[in-house]
Parts: structure tokens; sequence; C-alpha cells
């Protein structure tokens, strides 16, 4: 066996579970009239490793699976997919069972040292998941440099998705690109949410940073906070871009590991926050 199929056959058995994302109801306008609109839903997913209950995520349950290995990945608990046999969802109980090859050893000491986060109540970041970051250093920026054009070709990419944000609004959505290249989009009604389930999605793939061509850019709709910050970091991505704006330890930690944090990008607008040597402007002349 080819040690690609190798590597293939060690990676979780995921359940592939479904519920609806929208959910249609009524509402009272300005003018005192009834009328439809659908909602995002949003529904429980306790997670058990082993049997042992870890933690409740509340999601909208696009792709469940993904959201608890990524989740997994981003807290430090698993070093790769080959430790979990399976991932199994049940949303009749809004539960997510986690099978290991061979248990967790130290489960029960790694998730007692954590910090909570403005992951909108859900964040949370175990153990020392600076350390782990420093330890493997992002790129060097000769090697992966975001242009401006790049920028504004991205946010046309994600304008051009059928989200379920058009439809509904009130979700996050995070999306991992490779240069112009769209590699996944994720919404869910937490960002934290969104790129764990894009970290679950490049373990299933089998990517790391060294198969992606350069740039690898992260989009998100939510706040550039500390945590966002980590957990591109953890994947090996080194450009990040949000719509929204950015929290002061969100900027100090990019700055830090030398991360490209560009926030405010609306448009033909943005700015760049940290990793200015990441960067090629392109500046439009009037």
């Amino acid at each position: 066996m080819s040690s690609t199929r190798a590597r293939a056959a060690l990676l979780p058995r995921l359940s592939k579970a479904r519920a609806p994302l929208i959910h249609a109801i009524e509402v009272l306008d300005e003018h005192g009239q009834l009328r439809s609109l659908n909602i995002p839903a949003e529904r429980p997913l306790t997670v058990y490793i082993d049997k042992r209950e870890l933690v409740t995520l509340m999601t909208l349950g696009e792709q469940p699976e993904l959201l608890v290995l990524g989740y997994l990945r981003n807290q430090g608990l698993v070093d790769g997919p080959d430790a979990i046999e399976s991932i199994t969802v049940d949303w009749e109980v809004g539960a997510a069972a986690v099978k290991t090859r061979a248990g967790l050893p130290g489960l029960a000491e790694r998730t007692t040292r954590r910090t909570v986060t403005t992951g909108c109540g859900q964040g949370t970041v175990f153990g020392d998941q600076l350390q782990a970051i420093e330890a493997r250093p992002l790129p060097p920026p000769a090697a992966a440099r975001f242009s401006q054009r790049a920028l504004y070709a991205m946010l046309a990419e994600v304008r051009s998705v059928d989200s379920i944000y058009k439809q509904a609004g009130s979700v996050h959505g995070c999306a991992l690109f490779a240069g112009d290249a769209m590699l996944c989009h994720v919404e869910d009604v937490g960002r934290h949410n969104a790129i764990d389930t894009i970290a679950g999605w490049l373990w299933m793939q089998q990517l790391e940073r060294a198969q992606l061509d350069a740039p690898v850019a992260f989009y998100t709709t939510g706040r550039l906070t500390s945590e966002m910050v980590m957990k591109a970091a953890l994947m090996g991505v080194p450009i990040v871009v949000s719509r929204n704006g950015v929290t002061q330890m969100g900027q100090a930690l990019a700055a830090r590991l030398g991360l490209c944090l560009i926030g405010r990008a609306k448009g033909r607008h943005f700015l760049v926050y940290s990793g200015f040597d990441r960067f090629i402007p392109e500046p439009e002349t009037t």
C-alpha cells in the first residue's frame, strides 16, 4: 500500500449527518404586517470523546463532523486525524460521539487549563497553544506574499458565493484560498465554529502548509481576535482577511507571529494591521 493510501486509511470515518440550515418564521414589520422570513438554524451539539463529555457547541450544523475534528485540532487535544477512529453525529439527541483509536492520554488534565475567549460565548483555548504555534513558524514573507489585486479577487469571489447569509443573514462565513482559488467555504453561527470546520476539512484532505500553493489566505466575516489569529496560525496560514475590525490582542499576536492581518476589507477598501512585508500594495491611480 502506498504512503498516500495508508494515510487515507487512517482518516476518521465521518457520519455525514445533515439537518435543515434555514428555519421559516413569521415576523411583524414596521407597517403592522405579518410576513414570512428565513432565519438560520442554531442547535446545540454536545461532543463526547470515548463517552466522556467534553463541550457543547452551538452551531448551524452545516458540516458538524468537520467542526468537531477541527475543534479538537485547534484546541490541541489531538495531534493528527489518525488518532480518531470515527465521528458520529446524531441530531435527534444533539450529540457527536468521537471514538479514538487508543484514547487520549492526559485529556482530563489538558482540558482543565483553559482560557475563555471572545468566541461568542463558546471560544476556548486549551493549554499553551502559543508555544505550539511558535514551534511551527509561518513561512517567511518572501515565500508567502499577498497582493492588493489578489485581495480584490478574493473579496469578489466571496461575494459571489450562494450563501446562507444571503438567504437568512445572522451567520459568519469563512473561506480558505490558495492563490485566487477558493478551496473551502463554511458558514456557521459563530466565526470560531467556521474556522474550526475549515481546520477539520484540511485534515480530512490531508493538506498541510507545504502542500498548499502560496500564498495561502484565510477570509472571515468576523472580527479578528487573538483566538482567530491563533487558529489561523495553527493551520499555517500567514494571511488573514476580514470584512470586520481587529482587537488589540489580535493585532499584537499577529505582529508577534509575522502574520499579515487585513481588516475592514469591503469593496475596494481595506486596512493592513500587521505583516506589511507580506503585502504587495498596488494603489489605484485617480
